[in-house]
């Protein structure tokens, strides 16, 4: 079998194939829209990787799923093999990456429906922008809870649950031991002098302690979200920055798109956003991301060319 020529390996893989460790065989690349597919895409994923790969199938840590062992003349066929069960390959390049979620939907410890989140992120962002080309990746997790198990705060932009906390003190009958006490993981809650106080630079707003105390003194909390930007992770690890609010799931959205059309707009070709934010201040890139003057020039910034520093024109 022939080797295949440099501009091709770029040009499929930019299609979603990517070139094996023999030069010759390449992994297709499917996009899962939030982690979930269904019985039949399953089958249909096993079938092409009999018919045209090697008969295995890879998880990537981004919840998509890798054909190895496919030789060059069958790429086209794997994608009309897969577009049988609406699958798609892609998931590489300067863009918006496929979303990550935690399994929160059908979590104990789940706060809100992270799947139905991440889908709508999907279709928003990830297909809406797909030939949007950014200066860098861009990767985006849900999270359902502060236990973090996707890193929302090591992706670009991250989403967190938030159970907040409401305590009614005209319920409160000072139990010798109370249970939301006992309960929080995080030791923020504390029985002092006869009243229950919760530290609010410990509590994480997991929820744990909602529902806990038998006289309904912490019956219901407020649901809300966290977000972290410019997260990273790979050979240089950046936290993501948080921005000090909770968020509603509208406003998810806004701030969303808000950042992506300020990285685009102010980061060079191969800075992450995390850089951005380093290079520019984080309290200059909270306040316009924050601020809807940016929409003003929503369409002007989409068709903007990538800026070049100096040093690299």
């Amino acid at each position: 079998m022939n080797k295949i020529s440099e501009v091709e390996i770029r040009r499929v893989k930019g299609m979603g194939f990517l070139a094996n460790n023999d030069g010759v065989h390449f992994s297709a690349r499917i996009i899962t829209e939030n982690g979930v597919l269904s019985s039949r895409q399953l089958v249909n994923v096993s079938e092409a990787s009999e018919k045209y790969g090697n008969g295995t199938i890879a998880f990537t840590v981004r919840l998509t799923l890798e054909i190895p062992g496919i030789e060059f003349e069958n790429i086209e066929a794997v994608r009309e093999y897969i577009a049988k069960e609406e699958m798609i390959t892609g998931g590489t390049g300067p863009k918006v990456r496929p979303v990550v979620s935690c399994k929160g939907t059908v979590c104990t410890f789940g706060l809100f429906d992270t799947q139905a989140m991440a889908k709508e992120i999907h279709k928003n962002f990830f297909e809406k922008y797909n030939n949007v080309i950014l200066p860098h990746k861009f990767k985006i997790a849900v999270g359902g809870c502060p236990n973090n198990c996707v890193k929302p705060d090591l992706n670009d932009f991250g989403v967190i649950g938030q159970l907040i906390p409401k305590y009614n003190t005209d319920k409160c009958v000072k139990c010798k031991k109370c249970l939301v006490e006992s309960t929080c993981p995080m030791g923020a809650a504390k029985f002092i002098e006869g009243t229950l106080s919760i530290d609010k630079e410990i509590c994480n707003n997991c929820g744990r302690c909602i529902d806990k105390c038998h006289f309904d003194a912490m019956e219901q909390g407020m649901h809300g979200y966290k977000i972290y930007i410019g997260g990273r992770w790979g050979k240089s690890i950046r936290h993501g920055s948080i921005i000090n609010k909770i968020f509603t799931k509208e406003e998810i959205m806004s701030i969303l798109l808000k950042t992506i059309l300020f990285f685009k707009d102010n980061a060079f070709k191969g800075e992450r956003f995390g850089s951005v934010i380093d290079r520019l201040g984080f309290e200059y890139v909270e306040a316009e991301i924050l601020s809807d003057e940016i929409l003003k020039r929503k369409d002007e910034i989409l068709n903007l060319p990538i800026r070049i520093k100096r040093e690299q024109a």
